[in-house]
């Protein structure tokens, strides 16, 4: 499934072409295989590799893509596979390196400027957005490099030969001294994997995102899954979450043949639930690798469990039920229907629904968490909380009044613990608690005006708009508190971002700018970025999305967004109108009816 939606989003980039700072002609042949290097990936699976120099001829656009995609596969034949590229005589201008210590530079391409010159070469000035350095252990971190351009010479690969032979193909002169590889190769030659840790008090398995090469077998997967945990989390997501005990170290290999895998630890304890927790968080690790798991510690073998079952019986995320559609509408929440949609009644007290500006609505057990931003004349707002049983009432109210409140979200759990939520209130990241309380959230970041928040499903992640710029962070809840670790910065094709939501374990739904007002589909670490909606014609100023997720599984994509006072609806796209409000008398004859705003899912 995963394999599948990369490649997806491959394809809409590619279509997209000049739109998003890549060349329109970007099908790239692999050597010897017909189709592009997308299909070559799709129709052989695992097998994809990166094109051969001589694949693109003498067509300098081609060899350009294919030279950035060069370093993508396994790591310890990247510097074997650029140098393939690169004229003999200018090879050891590369500065080889080994083990963890490769890297690559994974850009976005903006531009490319070829100039042609007196000696038959052609000097190449290639525009990027750094993205980040892919390492060893399939993190993406943030970038490292600064340059925004590079410049390089091509030369024939039949100069010195026999005449302007095509299957020569061409040669780099002068490269850079980095391994440059292009957000478009990073879909095309690896699948983007979640690999889980659990949270501080091991009550929530979190995700972790990682890339694997495309062209590494599946007998081999478990063995790098095994050591990517074993390696711990990324950087950013360590604040949230606990790693393997230390010295924790891989057996030998992970083997596996028909089914059964075999993966063997030196790992510290024997305790039982650990182990238990340990063999839960290799089934989701794995994704849907099926076939039964035979973990041993220190060469003591545990009970063989089957991996469909283990993740059918240890579920993610708390959720039953499908999302229902809510939006407000004259002060009020109210129901939005939609054929063949699960429709259901607003869980408030009538004299609670009243005065709204936003929500959020949010299951918990057979509770109700309810946050609104309530009016309180005079263009001031307060948050206001309830929670409990059917229907809600809403007694509780914050203190201070602020000039403008975003919708509030809540921090998911699965325990008996106090509800806790985050919201933005006048520039500034608060936590609130049940009783409406509200804390500030020390943030260290460069502009201290917080516009947006956003958490993920799993409650341990967030992400944040400041200053027009898209973080995410690690969340803490120990202690009763909320505490936020360093936001990790995310590059993004997208300027001037005005609102976020979480589309899924992985991926965030983001509106901004992209030279007119957008919607993009951007993953957790920046690198993958997909167009969602390129005409939303005016700035978006509310934004909620339904994380695509395990447990209840329904077709990705499912956002809805406010811009210019009018609501609109993702999958079909339409624009939400008055009818499709339920429980409201029809407006007087002559009387338009009121536009809903705000809407937002209740799961």
């Amino acid at each position: 499934m995963r394999r599948q939606g990369l490649l997806g989003a491959v394809g809409v980039v590619l279509l997209l072409g000049a739109g998003c700072g890549i060349p329109e002609a970007s099908d790239v042949r692999v050597d010897g295989k017909g189709g592009t290097a997308a299909e070559a990936a799709s129709v052989n699976g695992r097998g994809s590799e990166p094109p051969s120099r001589t694949a693109s001829g003498s067509a300098n656009d081609a060899f350009v893509r294919n030279f950035l995609s060069a370093a993508a596969g396994e790591s310890d034949r990247a510097y074997e596979r650029v140098k393939l590229f690169v004229a003999p005589e200018h090879r050891s201008r590369l500065q080889e390196k080994k083990g963890s210590e490769v890297a690559l530079t994974v850009v976005r391409l903006r531009e490319t400027v070829f100039t042609l010159n007196s000696d038959s070469t052609t000097t190449v000035k290639i525009t990027v957005q750094q993205i980040g350095v892919l390492g060893t252990n399939g993190t993406l971190a943030p970038p490292v490099a600064t340059e925004t351009e590079y410049e390089f010479g091509l030369r024939s690969g039949a100069l010195g030969g026999a005449g302007n032979d095509e299957r020569a193909g061409l040669y780099v002169l002068n490269p850079p001294n980095v391994l440059l590889l292009s957000d478009v190769a990073l879909q095309q030659y690896y699948q983007d994997e979640s690999i889980y840790f659990w949270n501080s008090d091991r009550s929530r398995l979190v995700p972790d995102q990682r890339y694997l090469p495309l062209a590494v077998p599946d007998e081999r997967r478990v063995n790098e899954v095994v050591k990517w945990l074993v390696g711990g989390p990324s950087e950013w997501l360590r604040p949230g979450v606990v790693g393997l005990p230390d010295r924790t170290e891989l057996i030998n290999n992970a083997t596996g043949a028909n089914g059964r895998w075999e993966v063997n630890l030196d790992m510290s304890g024997d305790d039982k639930t650990r182990i238990d927790q340990l063999i839960t968080q290799l089934a989701w690790s794995l994704g849907d690798l099926p076939g039964e798991l035979e973990l041993k510690i220190r060469n003591n073998s545990q009970p063989v469990q089957d991996l469909n079952e283990r993740r059918l019986s240890r579920g993610l995320y708390p959720i039953t039920e499908s999302p229902q559609r809510f939006g407000v509408y004259e002060g009020a929440i109210r129901p939005l229907d939609f054929v063949g949609e699960p429709s259901g009644a607003v869980p408030l007290a009538a004299e609670a629904n009243r005065n709204i500006v936003s929500a959020s609505l949010a299951r918990d057990d057979s509770r109700i968490l309810a946050a609104m931003v309530v009016t309180s004349g005079k263009g001031r707002h307060r948050l206001a909380v309830g929670t409990g049983r059917v229907p809600v009432s809403v007694p509780n109210r914050s203190g201070p009044e602020y000039a403008s409140i975003s919708r509030p979200v809540w921090l998911r759990t699965i325990d008996s613990r106090p509800a806790r939520g985050l919201v933005v209130a006048d520039g500034r990241l608060y936590r609130f608690d049940e009783a409406a309380r509200m804390y500030p959230v020390p943030l260290n970041l460069p502009s201290t005006e917080v516009t947006a928040v956003a958490a993920a499903l799993d409650g341990q992640r967030v992400a944040l708009i400041a200053g027009g710029r898209l973080y995410v962070a690690a969340v803490n809840l120990d202690g009763g508190g909320v505490s936020i670790g360093p936001p990790r910065s995310l590059v993004t094709s997208l300027t001037g971002l005005t609102a976020v939501d979480w589309g899924s374990e992985d991926r965030l739904v983001v509106a901004g700018s992209a030279g007119q007002p957008a919607i993009y589909e951007i993953s957790v670490d920046g690198a993958l970025e997909t167009p969602l909606r390129t005409d939303v014609g005016a700035k978006v100023n509310h934004l909620a999305a339904y994380p695509t997720n395990r447990s209840v599984p329904l077709p990705s994509g499912a956002y809805m967004y406010e811009a210019n006072g009018v609501a609109y609806r993702s999958s079909p796209f339409e624009r939400i109108e008055a009818q499709r409000v339920r429980d409201i008398a029809p407006p007087p004859a002559g009387v338009r009816a009121s536009n809903p705003s705000a809407p937002f899912f209740l799961y």
